[in-house]
């Protein structure tokens, strides 16, 4: 009884924390560029978890390095960087109504390289979800011309990596503790992020007043939005079913809209409030067993 609880209070709290994260990533974004958001981001993730996790990194066995490193790849490195390029271009709450397409992904990736169980209304919430996704990308382009909604595909293969993350770690890296899992991650990604930063030419403008601004917002980003709430999701993982943790995307979009309309002057068309209807029902039925 106790687990079912403590998953559903991970759930909440991950979907406020990462629906904050659209707008932390467009303030950033206001003093540096997508590839210097993305690696900033893993770097603050990175400095906060080895310092936090360093002692549980001879926990790691050695034959789990490639595991870990696959989900650093996945989970983190390759999404943080289509996440930056992606909000450059579209406001935060398409990308977040997108972002729910994890949980679809998810149950795709684990039927077609996992073997996990699949049933008829998780197909159907699939085929609904991916009507929806070009609903936005294909429509919402012409209700806004101050956005280039193909962009918005970025956030679609985000999404495909994060499923193949969740099931990764829940086939393979279940054993571990999260603090161990996320620890190893951004082990793995610290240098390559250290290097794209440093072939952008960061250093040359991190003294101007608005970089430094940005810099606070992606602090909070990497440190909570990144590295905190990826150890959290790694046990909500290890709580539940890839397909219930992966559902956490429902509440990220009611969290994004509601701040981007608060303090980005964000709104939705008929469209597109149409587009992520579908795919919100989508995913639904695709997490149903």
């Amino acid at each position: 009884m106790e687990n079912n609880s403590t998953k559903w209070y991970l759930l909440g709290f991950l979907g406020c924390v990462w629906g904050s994260s659209f707008i932390l990533m467009q303030l950033g974004l206001k003093g540096v560029n997508s590839v210097q958001l993305g690696s900033l981001r893993i770097l603050f993730a990175a400095m906060f978890l080895i310092v936090v996790g360093f002692k549980q990194i001879p926990q790691i066995p050695l034959y789990k390095w490639k595991f870990i490193a696959l989900t650093a790849l996945c989970g983190t490195f390759i999404p943080a960087f289509l996440f930056a390029f992606a909000l450059s271009k579209i406001d935060g709450s398409i990308s977040s109504i997108l972002n729910s397409l994890t949980p679809l992904n998810t149950l795709l990736a684990g039927l077609l390289f996992f073997g996990m169980s699949v049933q008829r209304s998780q197909v159907f919430g699939v085929i609904i979800g991916f009507i929806g996704c070009a609903l936005l990308v294909l429509f919402g382009d012409g209700e806004n011309t101050t956005e280039n909604y193909y962009y918005a595909i970025l956030i679609v293969i985000a999404s495909i990596f994060y499923g193949i993350n969740v099931n990764l770690i829940k086939k393979y890296l279940s054993d571990l503790k999260p603090l161990t899992i996320s620890t190893g991650n951004f082990l793995i990604m610290f240098f390559p992020a250290l290097i794209v930063l440093y072939f952008t030419g960061f250093f040359d403008i991190i003294h101007e007043t608005k970089v430094q601004t940005s810099l606070g917002f992606i602090a909070i980003l990497g440190i909570v939005g990144t590295g905190f709430s990826n150890i959290l999701f790694f046990k909500l993982i290890q709580l539940s079913s890839p397909v219930f943790a992966s559902s956490v995307t429902y509440i990220i979009p009611v969290v994004a809209f509601v701040l981007g309309y608060l303090f980005m002057n964000e709104t939705l068309s008929v469209i597109q409030l149409l587009g992520a209807l579908v795919v919100l029902v989508g995913v639904y039925f695709s997490s149903k067993k």
